[in-house]
């Protein structure tokens, strides 16, 4: 009975350290999702409940590769205007955001479904960054409604946990 629990374990252990046992996105799940972040192209506003807005436009580039989002609200101002590039990187969805913290979070889709529309992004890394307590973006679920209409909870990091989620309603206007 020992004889058969060790290979058992082993395998175990192969299985999760390979990713064949994750909940991450497969290469087709990443693909699917991709073409819907690919729909959101044009011109997207969100009104804060102090009736400050925030106005996001979308582009696809680079032969449909990249889609990049430029984010600015009134509340911050263009001087604090971001940037965050979507792409596939293989078989995994991947963005980067350039933050006005003044660094760059590196996120990876962990899920995604379809039937919802859910789309969960979490930290993987960052450039910019002083080290694993200094403040930054570190995870985004996004939650495509409809053509016209999406989600995103931006959820900012410091001192290793939560300090604040930054929550918008977008509707598109163009």
């Amino acid at each position: 009975m020992k004889l058969l629990v060790l290979p058992a374990t082993i395998v175990l252990l192969i299985v999760t350290a390979s990713g064949w046992a994750s909940d991450a996105p497969n290469a087709t799940d990443s693909a699917v999702a991709f073409a819907r972040l690919r729909s959101l192209a044009g011109d997207w506003e969100s009104k804060a409940p102090n009736g400050k807005k925030s106005h996001a436009r979308y582009e696809v580039i680079s032969g449909d590769s990249a889609v990049v989002e430029h984010f600015e609200s009134d509340e911050m101002g263009p001087a604090n205007a971001m940037v965050t590039v979507y792409y596939l990187d293989g078989d995994h969805l991947r963005l980067t955001h350039y933050c006005m913290a003044h660094n760059q979070p590196r996120m990876q889709a962990e899920s995604f479904d379809p039937s919802t529309g859910e789309l969960h992004f979490a930290f993987l890394d960052a450039t910019g960054i002083s080290g694993p307590d200094a403040g930054h973006m570190h995870n985004v679920p996004l939650r495509f409604v409809d053509a016209d209409h999406f989600a995103a909870d931006w959820q900012f990091f410091e001192g290793g946990k939560p300090k604040m989620t930054e929550s918008m309603q977008y509707t598109r206007v163009r």
